[in-house]
Parts: structure tokens; sequence; C-alpha cells
């Protein structure tokens, strides 16, 4: 199929039950389709982690209506409507929930790990000084 290369490229759950270096490599060709083949790809998972990392915009489906759709940060702020479903936001993004709630002046967009990387430089360089 990608031989034929396609306009739009559908993608049902391509990492599910992959081991991590599995699901990495898979992720990097599907952003080489992307950003060298111009492809549109519509990505169908349940990992918020991999939806982070590739999407710029989500549309996140419930009993076949739309629930929620917007950007990647747009949507994982809405962490209560997401669990309400039975999804999730990134690890990195509870991370930084739970940093805010303790006080500490973190950005509620944070939603891949070298964002969150970032951030936590970030605070610590504020907390240092």
């Amino acid at each position: 199929v990608i031989a034929m290369e396609p306009k739009i490229l559908i993608l049902d759950e391509p990492t599910a039950g992959l081991d991590p270096k599995g699901r990495d490599d898979i992720l990097a060709q599907i952003k080489v389709l992307h950003n060298e083949y111009k492809m549109t790809i519509i990505l169908v998972s349940h990992s918020m982690e991999d939806v982070g990392k590739l999407a710029e915009r989500i549309i996140v489906m419930n009993k076949g209506e739309v629930a929620l759709e917007g950007t990647p940060s747009r949507v994982f702020k809405e962490v209560d409507t997401l669990e309400s479903i039975g999804l999730a936001v990134p690890q990195v993004t509870y991370l930084m929930r739970e940093l805010k709630n303790k006080g500490f002046n973190v950005s509620d967009e944070v939603y891949t790990i070298s964002q969150g990387k970032e951030e936590l430089l970030r605070i610590l360089k504020e907390v240092k000084n």
C-alpha cells in the first residue's frame, strides 16, 4: 500500500503489542511518511503517548460521537473528560498536573517527554534562584 504513495494513510493501532524499540521505530517511520512524503496520516490509537508524539490535531470519539477535538495541548487539558470515556493523558501530563497541584508554576500544555524535560529544567532553575 505504501509503495502506491497514497495521499492519505489510515493506521489502526499500528504500535499495539510492540516492545518500546519497535514502537519507536514504527512511530519514526510514520513521521517520515508525513514529513517527507507529505502523506496525511489518520492514526487510531488508545496510546496517548503515541498520539502526543505525532498528532497535530486530535479527534476523540466516544460511542460514535465526537467527544473532543483540537490540538494535543487543548485536548490533553481535558483530563476528566478523557478519563470519563476510558482514555488517559500521557504520563508526563499527569506529572505536570501533580506538580501544579503542589504549587509549582508549571505549564498545563506539556504532553511529550521533551516538553516535560524542558519544563522540569525551567522550574529547577527557578527553585535554584
